[in-house]
């Protein structure tokens, strides 16, 4: 019988009593993220330090108790929710920009640092980060490398893998090791770094991030362009790709996600149509120009009922302030229903983008669900939004089944179910079907580096 007591008592002499929590309340906050799945953790503790957090290991390993890092808790796949107990360990309190070595375009910081908190010191010298999460105001850089996060400029930037050059890891022994290099590139060994990327915490902890940053670009344009047929839009991103344009961001939003953002924000000014491309170009003044003229041929010979080119801050603003509200406007068309995390993140093959984005309307209408669609269609990953009322229970049996199907819909396109929001809880039960025996193999990689399995056990089907 583990002596919960001791345990703690040795937590706070690790990490200090301020720092340490079994109160109550405390882990009832630390209990879930944005998705539906709950836990309830028996400790919390705040360490400051990469030795701390190797301590906190070596005790879990000691007694075999569960250890969930955790940034932001804005995860929406159950990934920092502790499903087993344990104790999670709260990483916000290692937040500092260690270093910027703008010569050699890097940057050197600790896990809790917030995403938006590190573009705006990097813009100060000219610089960024391109990887651009929708919740960059809330997460932390170590969440976003766990989860294998993007965002809306993975298109034309990549996607967090990316950027990641070298990682301070605490292993599931407690060791305090660093994989990868300050080189630009390495052919030597296994590709470490990467291993550890979307890994979701199961096979250590990252303390330390050294990552590639970029000379911010001199200009930006925003094209809009509105459809009257979900196939056409869908068509105009793999046409604009045929025509050798890589646009920086390219989003879409459906004619749903329209007529919520509209009635959440009435003042924007943009067309309900049945889906609407936003392009994102960058790069030279004159180079914008030129691009954007090129995307604003091709989607009307796409079949495009309109298309506008903003470049001043003002409009360019007012067009990304529509994709940027859409997640939070997602009830406006029933404020007695919530927005629930499921099925959430799916990601296809550009060339199925049409179909899918077909193929989620006709889930939505078999249910009688209004599914409002939005996401960085230039790289396939799609955003449909389920909006419930979380007191009917019919309505949750409704959304399982719509959630199954969209799912399962995307994977027999050739497609994943999660595209930089994580695998968690949420979508444990996809893995075997999306990576057939490779599920052994990711097996032996956790069993070899967590033999106790203490490292975030109950996620990723691990």
């Amino acid at each position: 019988m583990v002596d919960k007591a001791e345990i703690f008592d040795k937590l706070k002499s690790i990490v200090g009593e301020e720092n340490a929590s079994m109160d109550e309340a405390v882990l009832r906050v630390y209990s879930y993220d944005v998705s539906p799945y709950k836990g309830r953790p028996d400790f919390v503790v705040r360490p400051g330090t990469p030795e701390e957090i190797a301590e906190i290991v070596k005790l879990a390993n000691q007694y075999k108790i569960p250890v969930i890092p955790r940034g932001a808790g804005s995860g929406a796949a159950g990934g920092a929710v502790p499903v087993n107990g344990g104790i999670v360990i709260e990483l916000t309190r290692l937040n500092r920009i260690l270093e910027i070595d703008t010569a050699n375009l890097q940057v050197v910081v600790e896990p809790g640092v917030v995403h938006a908190t590190l573009n705006k010191e990097l813009a100060k010298l000219g610089y960024f980060f391109p990887v651009d999460p929708g919740s960059t105001d809330m997460a932390t850089i170590g969440g976003l490398i766990s989860n294998g996060g993007s965002g809306m400029r993975s298109v034309k930037y990549g996607v967090t893998r990316d950027y990641v050059m070298q990682l301070e890891i605490v292993l599931p022994s407690g060791e305090i090791v660093t994989v990868g290099s300050k080189a630009p590139k390495s052919a030597s060994g296994y590709d470490l770094p990467r291993l550890f990327v979307g890994a979701e915490g199961t096979l250590g902890i990252i303390t330390k991030a050294r990552l590639k940053i970029l000379p911010m670009p001199q200009a930006k344009a925003l094209v809009l362009a509105a459809f009257d047929d979900l196939e056409k839009a869908g068509n105009a991103v793999v046409n604009t790709f045929a025509a050798g344009i890589v646009p920086s961001g390219l989003e879409i939003l459906d004619r749903s996600a329209l007529e919520a953002v509209k009635t959440y924000r009435p003042n924007l000014d943009i067309p309900i149509v049945e889906a609407l491309l936003l392009f994102e170009v960058d790069g030279t003044p004159a180079g914008i120009r030129e691009e954007a003229a090129r995307i604003e041929e091709v989607c009307k010979n796409t079949g495009a009922v309109k298309v506008d080119i903003a470049t001043s801050k003002e409009r360019f603003d007012e067009l990304w302030a529509a994709r940027a509200v859409v997640g939070a406007a997602t009830t406006a068309l029933n404020p007695d229903c919530t927005r629930v995390y499921e099925a959430e993140d799916i990601t296809v093959p550009i060339t199925n983008v049409p179909k899918i984005l077909l193929k989620i309307r006709e889930i939505g209408k078999k249910y009688g669900m209004n599914i409002v669609t939005f996401g960085h269609i230039g790289s396939g990953n799609l955003h449909p939004a389920l909006v419930i009322n979380v007191l009917d229970d019919d309505e949750w049996d409704k959304l399982w089944k719509v959630s199954e199907e969209i799912q399962t819909a995307a994977l027999e396109m050739g497609g994943t179910t999660t595209g930089e929001h994580g695998i968690g809880i949420a979508r444990a039960r996809f893995m075997e079907a999306e990576h057939g025996k490779a599920m052994e193999l990711m097996r032996v990689i956790k069993k070899a580096l967590d033999p106790n399995n203490i490292m975030n056990p109950g996620k990723m089907a691990l």
